[in-house]
């Protein structure tokens, strides 16, 4: 689902401190080039994978094909599921019996989260990115590794910041973090009909902030088509929560499922949630955002517990 990035040189580390009172999370933490060196790596396999699937656009015609609204931002929708054939993706990795997906498809609530739960939790991303945020259009925050944009690479931002960060965010920001990843879990668990603690949150897991700005490198080019399952063989089931609202606060940057005959487009809406599952079934890109500003959370999870991460928190 993100645009792919490169590793980041190890911030400066903060007093002892400070590393006393960071987030648990954090003291586990790899240096920031550790953990984007698997993201890289992820990347070689992702662009594999994106161009098959830019191959596929272009068998399919690209923007010429056409398009039907899946979700509309007018709507209110208490939940719509629209269920595909499973592709053979998963057959390459291993399966756990009752997670594994069986029933393939994608689906959008409006009922999972509120909107003023959504303007809250944004508040959060707009907090973490104020510190740094990418040269290009497209700005990643994850609370999880503390990897934060900075111009063309990635800090650590609790490394970087070192306990100033605690004067950023609260634990009261993390707990709404924490509540609001507990209800999009239980959502996707009951519309593809596995057990909720049979799914492990897996990363990337993360905030994107999407601007018009021109990119400054290929890693801002989010909007090309892929599968996320071939760039993060971890993904099982994707999630979306939007936090901004098309044509309101932004031009562009609809969220498009692609297939043959016609696109399917999600219009995001603050408080919307757009999960799905992860392989080939659910090719997908992001419209250009053409001007304002998208705010999103991906949230990723899988059935393999040794892949799962652990919610960020204070101690």
């Amino acid at each position: 689902m993100a645009p792919q990035r490169r590793g980041a040189p190890k911030a400066p580390e903060g007093s002892g401190a400070a590393e006393r009172r960071r987030p648990s999370s954090v003291k586990s933490a790899r240096a920031p080039r550790e953990v984007w060196s698997k993201w890289l790596r992820a990347a070689v396999l992702g662009t594999c994978a994106t161009l098959a699937a830019l191959l596929l656009w272009g068998s399919l015609g690209g923007d010429e094909v056409g398009t039907e609204v899946l979700a509309h931002r007018g709507e209110v929708l208490s939940g719509r599921f629209m269920e595909v054939p499973c592709s053979e993706d998963y057959n390459s990795h291993r399966r756990f019996e009752g997670c594994s997906p069986t029933r393939c498809g994608r689906g959008v609530s409006d009922t999972v989260i509120t909107r003023d739960e959504a303007l809250r939790i944004r508040s959060i991303a707009e907090k973490g990115l104020a510190l740094g945020g990418s040269g290009g259009g497209a700005s990643i925050l994850d609370l999880h590794s503390g990897a934060l944009s900075a111009g063309k690479h990635f800090v650590n931002l609790y490394r970087y910041f070192g306990d100033k960060i605690e004067n950023i965010f609260s634990e009261e920001d993390f707990q709404l973090y924490r509540d609001v990843r507990q209800k999009v879990q239980l959502a996707v668990a009951r519309a593809f009909g596995v057990s909720a603690s049979a799914l492990h949150l897996t990363k990337p897991t993360f905030f994107s902030r999407i601007n018009s700005t021109a990119a400054r490198t290929a890693h801002d080019e989010y909007w090309h088509a892929h599968v996320d399952k071939a760039t993060y063989g971890s993904f099982d089931y994707t999630s979306l929560l939007y936090l901004s609202d098309y044509l309101e606060d932004f031009g562009g940057g609809r969220f498009v499922f692609m297939e043959e005959g016609a696109n399917r487009t999600v219009e995001p809406r603050a408080g919307r949630v757009s999960f799905f599952t992860s392989g080939s079934e659910n090719l997908h890109r992001v419209e250009k955002v053409r001007w304002g500003t998208r705010y999103a959370i991906t949230i990723a999870f899988t059935c393999n517990p040794d892949q799962g991460i652990a919610d960020p928190a204070f101690t």
